[in-house]
């Protein structure tokens, strides 16, 4: 049928499989990687706790049938080996219905993966990579032609990305107004790139520019996407251009890459000068058509709670509004942070604490540390400790269910968790204390940085948490794993977070960006 075939679509196509394929791969990486010390059975939030009292129909996943750290990897690694494969070609070397299988048995695994992962997973582009890896279940492969409803409903996600990012800053925070945002944000972003610096110091006018043209391509350039080509082309160039930009100027995990993907499923090649379908395509099956066909009009039916959410005065940014995180509502940095506030975790392996007493800094392989280390690109992977720990030193709320549990491994030396660090300053043997300072980081000056070599200029502005050993946690209900012995008597608590009070103009707004959920 002629509306249901695009074939001058097959590059576009082509590439955002093989690319969304690669960022699949990513996100199983990152959890192979990083999950004994987040949710693994002894992590600081165990999956078999949170399924014990979550049932299946709440957070539905495959770890509710059955969980064990050895499990997981396997899924994990499984759904890499397979993310790798679909992104080499293998999508395309089989028979239609088992390419849907494939992207099928990514979404599944990776959706379980995000369904038990709490707080380390409560972050916009989870929802995204589910959502439009959804989709991509129903793109089919070269046995067929694109299907255009397809390629429209990426417009349409490409569509509600950017114009609830754009109505959500236009609602928010008053600097997005004045366009005066730019001058804090590139500082005060959770986890700054090489080239934050050197963005945070462009003249003022330009950070005024960078906003105007943030309004311009969230608010009115996303019209263009539902439009006919090539005007939809031109608009999901110039998402690709800012989407860019934002690459260059911050670690974002894959949210920036993700959405540069699906706006290719808005390029037609042919205007662009690139070459058609290369073949003709036999007709689709009747099922796949009737398949393609249902699944738009629920996504159709779907799409009600996040229109609804967008055109609301109280509208709320990353939100999922069923457990398959299906047709969700996204947005990032409603406020920005005009302070940059970064938690300092040090310990020490003097038994008796003095006045005297050193204390060695633990080092993050992301988050702002040492005032000399320039900033690291680590996007489109994801840092979950660093990210959480930027919002912990926003406020202890985030990190009330996490931070004591990471103290506690700090304290025992544990393996997985000490692999998640850039730095660690006691490698023969574990400290005896643990404290974390409040400390207020801005970026130097030019001058600064050529008479110091530092990036960074701190100020310790007040406790955070208070020295603490086993014995005092274990009396405050930690357990410490792999079995070190706990007791003592000393009450501990995130302390209550005292902010600064800067003039009422420069006060931090609520905490921007793709916050937990």
């Amino acid at each position: 049928m002629d509306w249901f075939a695009a074939p001058d679509y097959w590059l576009s196509r082509l590439l955002v499989q093989r690319l969304l394929a690669g960022l699949y791969l990513i996100g199983f990486l990152a959890a192979a990687a990083q999950f004994r010390a987040l949710i693994g059975t002894d992590g600081m939030l165990p999956v078999p706790r949170f399924t014990a009292r979550v049932p299946f129909r709440q957070a539905p996943g495959i770890f509710h049938l059955h969980y064990s750290d050895r499990f997981f990897a396997a899924v994990a690694w499984s759904g890499a080996a397979l993310a790798a494969a679909v992104a080499a070609g293998l999508g395309d070397a089989v028979p239609l219905w088992a390419s849907i299988l494939a992207w099928a048995v990514l979404w599944v695994l990776y959706l379980s993966i995000v369904n038990v992962g709490q707080t380390w997973y409560s972050f916009g582009w989870e929802s995204l990579l589910l959502e439009a890896g959804s989709l991509a279940v129903f793109l089919g492969n070269a046995s067929t032609a694109p299907p255009t409803p397809v390629l429209w409903l990426m417009r349409w996600l490409v569509f509600r990305v950017e114009f609830g990012a754009g109505l959500i800053k236009l609602r928010g925070d008053s600097c997005w107004r004045d366009l005066t945002c730019l001058r804090y944000h590139h500082e005060t972003q959770p986890m700054p790139g090489p080239l934050s610096w050197f963005f945070h110091h462009l003249p003022d006018p330009l950070h005024r520019v960078e906003a105007a043209a943030n309004h311009l391509v969230q608010l009115v350039v996303p019209i263009g996407l539902l439009l006919p080509q090539p005007v939809a082309g031109y608009a999901a160039c110039a998402v690709i251009a800012t989407q860019l930009w934002l690459i260059a100027s911050g670690n974002f995990a894959w949210l920036n890459w993700l959405t540069v993907v699906l706006a290719l499923a808005a390029v037609e090649p042919t205007r662009l000068g690139l070459p058609g379908h290369a073949h003709d395509f036999p007709a689709a099956p009747v099922w796949y058509e009737a398949l393609v066909s249902a699944v738009t009009a629920a996504v159709l039916v779907l799409s009600y709670w996040p229109v609804r959410n967008m055109l609301s005065r109280g509208q709320v940014m990353n939100r999922s509004f069923n457990r398959l995180h299906l047709v969700n509502t996204y947005g990032a940095f409603g406020s920005v942070n005009r302070l940059r506030q970064e938690v300092v975790i040090e310990g020490t392996d003097e038994a008796v604490l003095t006045p005297h007493t050193v204390w060695r800094e633990y080092g993050f392989k992301g988050k702002p540390g040492d005032v000399r280390r320039l900033p690291r690109q680590y996007a489109p992977y994801h840092l979950r400790l660093d990210w959480l720990m930027w919002f912990a030193g926003i406020s202890p709320a985030y990190a009330r269910p996490w931070f004591l549990p990471f103290v506690a491994r700090l304290l025992t030396g544990d393996r997985a968790t000490l692999r998640l660090l850039r730095h660690n300053p006691f490698p023969d043997a574990p400290p005896t204390h643990v404290r974390a300072t409040l400390y207020l980081y801005r970026f130097t000056g030019w001058r600064e940085l050529r008479e110091t070599g530092a990036w960074w200029h701190r100020t310790a502005f007040h406790e955070y948490l208070a020295p603490v050993d086993l014995p005092t946690l274990g009396r405050a209900g930690f357990r410490p794993p792999l079995g070190r012995p706990a007791g003592g008597t000393r009450e501990v608590r995130l302390d209550r977070l005292r902010r600064p009070r800067p003039p009422r103009a420069d006060r931090p707004g609520r905490p921007p960006g793709d916050q937990p959920r």
